[in-house]
């Protein structure tokens, strides 16, 4: 199998992949080398560690050029948060897909609202989108934002159907997997898995249960998102402060 079968084959309902999240190509060897299946990155921490802000404000080829990097540290899958596409047309998003697929990705994520947003694209906008990346050859992981903001307490009947319905037509587009984040709710993430005609993808945080138990949901994919950077980025300041304060640090995690 190449490398794009290889990934896709990693999509299993009941055995998910689990992505934990890189940055560069430094934290992708180590993912790598503590046993991943496959690379990942994700859009916060990437721009983060490079000085931007999330939101497409990471200027594209240095998106590019991170992406070569840690493609060339591994020997494994390598999929890259695509945000909304960099790309204001379909047009543009396949010209930018082309690129991530020369670069050397073999998957993209891609969200279906426009960067600095929080209203959700059109769905058939949203659904061209996916074709244009899905064009290029490249596994789209398409992500809904139907969840993003919303309180448990405010979840309906109808939310499931909106997620099913954009899963459906992502799925005519040529998109190989759903990724619903900030959802936290098992009986809904068991509802859209029984459902969705795409393998699911759904962001681990803490509270949202364990591998195990999201398996038993149904769930086909586990992204750690910007945990894995936050989380170094925390250790780091925490070992500046001791040293600062005049303590020896032994660096131990």
């Amino acid at each position: 199998m190449n490398k794009y079968e290889t990934f896709a084959a990693l999509h299993v309902p009941g055995d998910p992949l689990v992505l934990f999240n890189v940055w560069d190509a430094g934290s992708a060897r180590a993912v790598a080398e503590a046993g991943a299946k496959a690379i990942a990155t994700g859009s916060h921490g990437v721009a983060e560690a490079n000085g931007y802000r999330d939101g497409e404000d990471f200027p594209f080829e240095l998106a590019l050029a991170n992406c070569r990097r840690i493609v060339s540290v591994t020997d494994l899958p390598v999929s890259i948060d695509f945000e909304a596409g960099y790309g204001s047309s379909a047009d543009d998003v396949a010209r930018s897909a082309a690129a991530v697929a020369e670069a050397g990705a073999v998957g993209v994520n891609l969200e279906d609202r426009a960067p600095g947003t929080d209203v959700l694209l059109p769905l058939a906008e949203a659904a061209a989108r996916v074709a244009a990346a899905a064009g290029a050859g490249l596994w789209v992981n398409a992500r809904t934002d139907v969840y993003r903001g919303r309180k448990v307490e405010d979840y309906t009947p109808a939310l499931v159907e909106e997620v099913l319905a954009r899963a459906g037509t992502f799925a005519e587009a040529g998109a190989g997997s759903l990724f619903v984040p900030f959802l936290g709710d098992h009986a809904t993430v068991a509802a859209i898995c029984a459902r969705s005609p795409l393998p699911v993808n759904v962001m681990w945080a803490p509270g949202r249960g364990t591998h195990a138990q999201l398996a038993a949901l149904g769930v086909a994919r586990i992204s750690y998102g910007p945990g894995p950077w936050a989380a170094a980025m925390a250790w780091l300041g925490d070992q500046a402060k001791a040293v600062f304060a005049g303590q020896v640090v032994p660096y131990a995690g």
